[in-house]
């Protein structure tokens, strides 16, 4: 049988809008496509040169939206036609996952998957490459295996991932069951779980043998298993997927990965965690991004924007400048100043959160042409 790394596919689900980091980031142009590192390279393509070297350029597929396959195939032009899966609309990660790994399952029985969001940061890839070849051994041992990052600090941004007892598998070091997932915290509970030393933050990334994840999703959501398995199905054909998903994609249901297969996979002691000793940053809102740029220096003002024109005196937090106009700043902290040229975003730091209220309260005014 061929070895684990050489049955192993990576998956970059690349939907959803960012909306916390709206204006920057809209239906047209999410964040996955924007550079949000001053690194000349977007968030997707960079997770594209972080997975080659792991599975190679032409085992990684792209699941999409079908307004972003031109983007996407400008960014990506190694990949192929076969390896871009386009959703009708979005369904949420189960859909966009489950249905890559049916796919694949067809094309290669024992194939072993691997999802990776395509608009993370990651620093340090060796270490990153470690972490995934770690989880992939565990993954051929059975397990749905995720990687957890060692927290920083008590953020609460993220979900946690409560660790449990070690698992003993040939030629892996480390690895861990998953005793629980848990919610977002608040700030003390978040530092209680620093203190504790037995948490991880959860980075969303999944890897598994196709026929476990499936199974599981079978277990827990039989109807949609049944659903996502009839359209892998027919996806290879160009005769048959067309009428395939014209029929079967409005009856999806929309459910985070999260609560389809990680949980109750956990709560059946099935699932593992790698503990990932890498950067990592899902960047969620403005407060992070800034946070990005600077290093880590709360007094630091960061700027992004290729042309930015921005004038600071005593200033800190982000600027991020896609207009002609000068952005000018004097004695303000922590801020946020995102101008684009038909929207301006003001707030701070502290409230970045709230920014995805902005855009729940313009879709429900409609107005839509700026989202």
């Amino acid at each position: 049988m061929t070895s684990p790394s050489g049955r192993f596919y990576s998956v970059i689900p690349a939907g959803g809008i960012g909306s916390r980091l709206w204006p920057l980031s809209r239906a047209d142009a999410p964040k996955f496509l924007h550079d949000l590192t001053g690194s000349g390279v977007t968030l997707l393509r960079a997770t594209w040169d972080r997975l080659a070297p792991v599975a190679g350029d032409d085992r990684i597929m792209v699941v999409t939206g079908r307004a972003h396959r031109a983007a996407v195939e400008a960014q990506l032009p190694e990949i192929s036609d076969a390896n871009i899966v386009l959703e009708a609309d979005p369904r949420d990660s189960t859909v966009a996952i489950c249905l890559a790994a049916a796919i694949l399952q067809h094309r290669e029985p024992d194939v072993i998957v691997g999802s990776f969001a395509a608009d993370h940061v990651i620093r340090g890839d060796r270490l990153f490459r470690s972490a995934v070849q770690q989880a992939i051994l565990s993954a051929d041992a059975g397990y749905i295996t995720t990687i957890g990052i060692r927290p920083t600090e008590p953020a609460i941004g993220f979900g946690y991932i409560k660790t449990g007892a070690p698992l003993s598998i040939d030629e892996t070091e480390g690895v861990l069951t998953v005793d629980s997932f848990v919610e977002k915290p608040d700030i003390e509970r978040a530092k209680s779980y620093v203190d504790d030393g037995g948490y991880l933050w959860n980075a969303g990334m999944f890897i598994s043998r196709a026929d476990v994840l499936l199974a599981e999703l079978a277990s827990n959501e039989p109807a949609l298993h049944d659903t996502i398995i009839e359209l892998a199905a027919a996806w290879d054909d160009p005769t048959t997927r067309g009428p395939a998903v014209d029929r079967l994609w409005p009856t999806l249901k929309k459910i985070a990965i999260d609560y389809s297969v990680a949980e109750p996979s956990a709560a059946k002691g099935r699932m593992a965690v790698v503990p990932g000793h890498f950067g990592w940053d899902d960047v969620g809102d403005f407060a992070s991004l800034a946070k990005l740029n600077s290093n880590g220096r709360v007094g630091d003002l960061a700027i992004l924007g290729e042309n930015a024109r921005v004038l600071a005196d005593a200033s800190s937090g982000i600027v991020v400048a896609h207009s002609d106009r000068v952005v000018s700043l004097i004695g303000v902290k922590d801020i946020v100043v995102v101008d684009t040229p038909d929207a301006l975003l003001v707030t701070t730091s502290e409230n970045a959160q709230r920014v995805k209220g902005v855009v729940d309260a313009l879709k429900i005014s409609g107005r839509d042409d700026v989202l």
